[in-house]
This record gives C-alpha cells, sequence and structure tokens, in this order.
C-alpha cells in the first residue's frame, strides 16, 4: 500500500498554525554531475512540498516554493551564501532562519550546517534527509515510531551514565569507545515544534547515538581505542585506533590505498566521531546510509561538533576536506556486530547485542 505521506508528516513533524515550512533540495552543477537517484529526489521533494501545502492550507501555516542551492560535494560541509527560492537568488542562510521547519532532501549531507541554525535560533527545526529515496517510503519511512521511540529510548537509558561501549564484531575484532564526559540522543523520528534537545533529525530515523569523548580536557586522553574491521567489495581493512583517532590503516588493496591516502589528506578525518544503535526494523540494507545505519550498528570518522561533539570544520585543513562519514555494520552488510556492551562506572553492564541480536530495545 502507497504510504500515506500527510499522515507520515504531521506524526514526524505534528506541524503547527503559523509555522513557516521549507523544503530545500541542493542542485548539481560543474564537475557535481547529476544522477538517476537524485533526479527522482528532487521530484520526492516536491510531491512532500506539495504534501505540506495541502495540510498547511487546513491547518493554516504557511509552505514556501522550493528553495534549492548548488551542491556542496562534501557531507556536512558548510552551506552556499545564497540558495534560489521561485528562481529568485536569496541569502540562505537568512531564508532558512526565516523557517520554523526545513525538510532537507539533498544528494549531500546538511546536518551539521542545519544544527549550527538550531543552535542560533529556538523556533527552528530541521529533517536532514540525504540520500532519501522514494522507495524509502514503502520501508524504513513507514515503520511504526511509536516502536522505533520505545526502542531508542530504552538504549538511551542504558548509555546514560556510562563510560565504555565494548564492540565486538563478527570478524573477532574488538574496540571500546569512551563514553565519558558525553549525552546520548535519540533520533527516534519524532521532531515537534519547541522540541526538547536536539532539534535536528535524519528522517528515515530510529537510532540512539553519543559522540564518544574526543580527549579535549587537559590531562585527560580519550579511552577510544581498538580494531575496527572495514570490507568493501570484498577487502578487509583494519583501522587500529588509539585516543580516538585512526592511527594506522592495515591492509593492502586499493581500499587500504584509499583510506589512507584520505586520512593522510586532511588527519581530522581520524577522529572517531559517532558510535551509534540503528533500530528501525523496516529498514533495509541497499548500500544507502541514510536507511543501513537505522537498521543496525554504526560508527562515523570525522566532524562531530553537529552530534555533540567538540570536533568542528576549524580541526580541518579546510571546508572541502570536513567529513562525517558512517560505517554501518547491519544484518546485510559484510560485517555485523556479534556483541555490544555498555560498560558503567561501577560495574554495571547492559548488553545492547548478543550473538548478533539485539537484545534490548
Amino acid at each position: 500500500m502507497a504510504i500515506d505521506l500527510e499522515k507520515l508528516l504531521v506524526d514526524v513533524f505534528d506541524p503547527q498554525p503559523g509555522e513557516v515550512v521549507t523544503v530545500m533540495v541542493d542542485l548539481p552543477h560543474g564537475d557535481i554531475a547529476d544522477n538517476p537517484e537524485w533526479k527522482e529526489r528532487r521530484r520526492m521533494a516536491e510531491e512532500w512540498r506539495e504534501a505540506f501545502a495541502r495540510l498547511g492550507s487546513r491547518i493554516g501555516f504557511e509552505v514556501r516554493p522550493m528553495l534549492s542551492f548548488p551542491a556542496t560535494g562534501a557531507n556536512n560541509a558548510d552551506l552556499p551564501e545564497t540558495g534560489f527560492l521561485e528562481g529568485e537568488e536569496v541569502p540562505l542562510r537568512e531564508t532558512l532562519l526565516d523557517s520554523t521547519l526545513v525538510v532537507a532532501m539533498t544528494e549531500f549531507s546538511a546536518t551539521a550546517p542545519l544544527s549550527e541554525l538550531a543552535e542560533e535560533k529556538e523556533d527552528f527545526r530541521a529533517a536532514s534527509m540525504p540520500g532519501v529515496l522514494k522507495r524509502m517510503e514503502e520501508s524504513a519511512l513507514a515503520a511504526d515510531y511509536g516502536v522505533v521511540a520505545r526502542r531508542c529510548q530504552a538504549i538511551l537509558e542504558a548509555m546514560e551514565g556510562a563510560e565504555l561501549a565494548d564492540v565486538l564484531f563478527s570478524t573477532g575484532h574488538r574496540c571500546w569507545f569512551d563514553l565519558r564526559y558525553r549525552t546520548p540522543e535519540a533520533d527516534d523520528g519524532f521532531l515537534p515544534r519547541f522540541k526538547e534537545g536536539d532539534r535536528i533529525i535524519n528522517l528515515p530515523s530510529g537510532e540512539t547515538f553519543e559522540v564518544p569523548y574526543e580527549g579535549e580536557r587537559d590531562g585527560v586522553p580519550s579511552w577510544t581505542a581498538g580494531t575496527i574491521p572495514v570490507m568493501e567489495d570484498g577487502e578487509l581493512v583494519l583501522f587500529h585506533v588509539a585516543a580516538n583517532r585512526i592511527e594506522i590503516v592495515e591492509g593492502d588493496g586499493p581500499l587500504a590505498e584509499r583510506y589512507a591516502e584520505l586520512f593522510a589528506e586532511d588527519p581530522a578525518r581520524t577522529n572517531i566521531a559517532e558510535v551509534a544503535f540503528g533500530v528501525n526494523e523496516s529498514a533495509v540494507v541497499t548500500g544507502n546510509v541514510l536507511e543501513d545505519e537505522k537498521a543496525g550498528f554504526h560508527w562515523a570518522f570525522g566532524r562531530s561538533d553537529h552530534l555533540g561533539g567538540v570536533w568542528g570544520v576549524d580541526r580541518f585543513r579546510d571546508a572541502s576536506t570536513v567529513v562525517h562519514q558512517d560505517i554501518v555494520y547491519a544484518k546485510g552488510n559484510p560485517i555485523q556486530v556479534r556483541r555490544a556492551v555498555i560498560v558503567h562506572p561501577d560495574g554495571r553492564t547492559v548488553t545492547v547485542i548478543e550473538d548478533g541480536e539485539y537484545v534490548l530495545g
């Protein structure tokens, strides 16, 4: 059955009279080439804008024409200064801040710059949907978000006040993620006006996440350490981690070479920026990170300040080298998580994943 789009928008955003809603897309240009999925996403964005408009006429809120801007070419890079609203060039930042709700259906993630806007304006919230596909309306977007929220909350409660996440991968490699001095957050698919806590979500939603401690306190190094396996196209690469940084890339194939070059180009990319548990049972693994990460455990390297960490754009060589890249270990991925245990300072442990299956949430 086709998704009831208007019901989804009400369930997720609960739009109120007097709001200003903006749907935003990025556009190919120059060396940033278009592709079929990106074209479909722009059509999908127009369908969502039209659904918002129908709701707005009944509820009493404004829906702007489609807002577009030249694609940044990198996930979580700063947005350009100007965009286009109904063909007219407009200051992008100011136009976004004039909205109370933004839905960004983009090729490249805008989560970080949208998070900065939410910090500046209380009556601002946004759903960042980089890489979203029409077919997700029949999978992760069609989830029972009441169930998703309960699972997110159970894991969030387990992570509150914890000091380590002890993760054993299906390859036998193991990594400990330092959870001290941080607060977990749940991206549970509910984003009402004036929501407490983080007012930026990914959609499809369904994860509880935390930025590991990044060692910013004088004399207090991060405990994040171990070996993280990564596999693509049958090639296994090992990331050896110490003090929350990827110190060594072990491997002798093209994947290892690519990652070694990526980290050498800008060492700020070696920062461990996120550890997370995706709990959306309707999400399917296809290689699309936006949905894949909602299906199971994942971690990320690079920028973290948009998620509650301290690793921002200023840590990178320049804006063009900023990244926040997720690596996913859900069912359907070549490597999975055999066990994940949350460790508390008093020695108490809470098992989240055992024998590859969630036992919490």
